[in-house]
């Protein structure tokens, strides 16, 4: 007995050291899963800017929330531990002063070209490429992985602001809120005539279902086709959300724990959805200054289209937002 159990010691070690691993590696991988949603800290030496001969200081009362809409719906997508296929078609971020109770939302083209951090199978970052924001979302698990990688390449665009928090929302969420709004009205800024032939250009419509998605999405089949004309009638669908929103959070005070409901199933956050309703609350309490924009030339590319930012717009627009003249 004693030589069998000798025997088999080689086979017994070799199992245990293999269980040890595994074990090893999971905890590991949850360890690392676990902090794919925290924005690491970046150290600032001296966060000082000049512009027109002024001194300047990052403001400490701001706290910023980008929001990304997916070109999928649920189940669409596909992802593996480093690559996906969903490209963040819209991207929004809101940018709240928590002193004095108002936020800007900045809207970013998606063909904007910025530097992508290409990330590697453990999602860390192998190299940098110049392309389209859209595609930041596209490397990464598709989940927080892809959300902090875009968030990182808005960091990038904006001359290193910190992005706060994210959420990202697939196609379905979009038709979801529309209605838990009873839809949102609209004046049509474009001919779909062939598309959807209810929506006629000038004419006011209250959009709802998919027709919501229709009139933000729709882009190749129109007269102008850029997506900057685009991102005109997203802009306007957003400002006129915001207002039905807020009309229906005064209505009924459980309407934003129902929104959240409804909508978990097509969003990931670095929020919980407590977090999320408490942020939803200061969407209704603070005022809304309006959607801004980036100012810059759209090219045509090799494949696509490519938009590039103006440098002294960009700045001009993060100092007005985040920095306030140095004391």
């Amino acid at each position: 007995m004693r030589k069998l159990f000798i025997d088999k010691l080689p086979i017994l070690i070799v199992g245990l050291v293999a269980v040890f691993l595994i074990v090893a590696v999971f905890l590991y991988i949850e360890k690392w899963d676990e902090k794919q949603g925290n924005f690491p800290e970046h150290e600032v030496t001296d966060p000082t800017i000049e512009h027109n001969g002024t001194s300047y200081v990052p403001k400490d009362t701001l706290e910023t929330f980008l929001v990304l809409g997916l070109d999928k719906y649920d189940g669409e997508g596909h992802a593996d531990s480093y690559n996906n296929n969903m490209q963040a078609d819209f991207l929004l971020l809101f940018v709240l002063d928590n002193a004095t109770k108002q936020y800007t939302a900045i809207h970013i083209n998606r063909d904007t070209m910025v530097d992508v951090n290409v990330l590697g199978v453990a999602g860390n970052k192998v190299d940098t490429i110049r392309k389209q924001i859209a595609l930041a979302h596209t490397y990464g698990n598709g989940r927080d992985v892809s959300c902090h990688n875009t968030a990182d390449s808005v960091s990038s665009l904006l001359m290193g602001v910190k992005v706060n928090h994210y959420i990202s929302v697939t196609l379905d969420a979009v038709t979801v809120m529309n209605d838990l709004v009873g839809g949102v009205e609209v004046v049509v800024l474009d001919d779909f005539t062939g598309i959807d032939n209810t929506l006629v250009k000038g004419e006011t419509v209250t959009l709802k279902g998919s027709q919501a998605l229709t009139y933000i999405r729709t882009r190749e089949a129109l007269e102008n086709n850029t997506n900057t004309n685009r991102m005109k009638r997203q802009e306007q669908y957003l400002e006129s959300l915001l207002d039905s929103f807020k009309k229906s959070v005064a209505k009924d005070d459980e309407f934003i724990v129902e929104a959240s409901l409804k909508m978990s199933d097509h969003i990931i956050s670095d929020r919980s959805v407590t977090q999320l309703q408490a942020l939803a609350e200061k969407f209704d309490e603070y005022e809304f200054l309006g959607i801004r924009g980036i100012e810059g030339e759209s090219v045509v590319g090799k494949e696509f289209m490519e938009f590039y930012p103006d440098e002294s717009a960009v700045k001009e627009l993060v100092v007005n937002l985040f920095y306030k003249p140095k004391a």
